[in-house]
């Protein structure tokens, strides 16, 4: 007896996220759900099939003079009580609720809905389901996808199921997390004089994060708002010891004008005379909006652009030569909480949208 999990593609979208959030895929545990993406889809002759580990590729070639990708990644954050998932009906309207609905299983479940449905499509279409998207950038699918068949990644234009509330998210901002270090010396606590405190020599940096003030910065005609943030602070021995060392760990989110580079020199200025170190860093993407396909698709969704606030994997595109934006059901302020959820409304809008564009003459 198979332990694949089956997927009913003739359900409803909206059915359909049930379904595939039911199918537990926490980071590292997204075989079962690959494998049942892969089965459902491979049923359809107009698509041809690529598996690499956890990631799963289905591509149309028909010979049309564009190509679009679109992607998501399968994988969620860790379930906390919120599976399986129920439904609920507020003030007229329906929601879903459980982990992944948001983050990013609804616009999956549209994806894969489509590449079945869609035989014909007016552009050839690669869709990609990916694996480890919610941790460490080295496991990422994508990253590996474009590494083991770069071919794959090859296309006009890209659309990222991240949750946007079904309206166009263009871009990404960068992040760039760093290490402020002091140094002291050790001493008795009982002769703090004696030694050098590495925990109050932390408090100017402290000072400089408390007053500053973060930009918002306008690319392409959206506006990014940033932000640098203390995210952590460590130090200390023990109760009756003076630290001789201790960490301030910093975030900055940065617009998309800005390379990594350029946003260190910037940090490098707010915390000048400090040590800094870089801990971890991703480029940002800038909207996507300036070529004619995509701008063909935000007139087919029908509402005005807005930016993305966060990281995500349209930067990937985006440093391939690839216009990219975000585009799924769901609260983006929603995801990895408790209660995540996502309306019932949202998936069927960004279905319809998505097919309507994907099937004009």
């Amino acid at each position: 007896m198979s332990s694949t999990p089956t997927l009913d593609l003739f359900r409803s979208s909206v059915e359909l996220t049930a379904d595939i959030c039911n199918i537990e895929s926490v980071s590292g545990n997204e075989h079962a759900l690959a494998n049942a993406i892969e089965a459902a889809l491979s049923e359809y002759a107009h698509l041809d099939i690529f598996r690499n580990e956890d990631a799963v590729v289905a591509r149309t070639n028909l010979g049309r003079s564009q190509r679009v990708i679109i992607a998501g990644h399968i994988d969620t954050v860790p379930v906390n009580n919120n599976l399986p998932v129920r439904y609920s009906e507020e003030e007229g309207a329906q929601w879903l609720w459980g982990r992944g609905t948001v983050d990013m299983k609804a616009g999956v479940a549209v994806a894969v809905k489509l590449a079945a449905e869609l035989t014909e499509p007016a552009y050839d279409i690669t869709w990609i389901w990916y694996d480890h998207e919610e941790v460490e950038s080295s496991l990422n699918g994508l990253g590996r996808l474009a590494v083991v068949a770069p071919e794959l990644l090859t296309g006009d234009f890209a659309i990222l199921g991240e949750p946007s509330n079904s309206t166009v998210e263009g871009g990404c901002n960068g992040t760039l997390r760093v290490e402020v270090r002091t140094h002291g010396v050790r001493a008795h606590s009982a002769r703090a004089w004696m030694g050098e405190n590495a925990i109050h020599k932390l408090a100017p940096a402290l000072a400089a994060l408390e007053g500053y003030k973060p930009a918002t910065v306008t690319v392409d005609g959206l506006d990014y708002r940033e932000g640098l943030s203390a995210v952590g602070i460590s130090g200390g021995v023990a109760g009756n010891v003076i630290p001789d060392a201790a960490v301030l760990t910093v975030n900055y989110r940065f617009a998309p004008d800005k390379s990594v580079d350029q946003a260190l020199v910037h940090v490098q200025d707010v915390f000048a005379g400090f040590e800094i170190v870089v801990i971890d860093s991703a480029e940002g993407a800038r909207p996507g909006l300036t070529a004619a396909i995509a701008q063909d698709f935000v007139a087919a969704v029908g509402e005005e652009p807005k930016p993305k606030y966060g990281w995500t994997d349209v930067s990937r595109f985006s440093a391939l030569g690839i216009p990219a934006v975000n585009f799924g059901p769901g609260d983006p302020s929603l995801a990895h909480t408790d209660d995540e959820r996502v309306l019932t409304s949202q998936i069927e809008s960004c279905e319809q949208a998505l097919r309507t564009w994907l099937t004009q003459a």
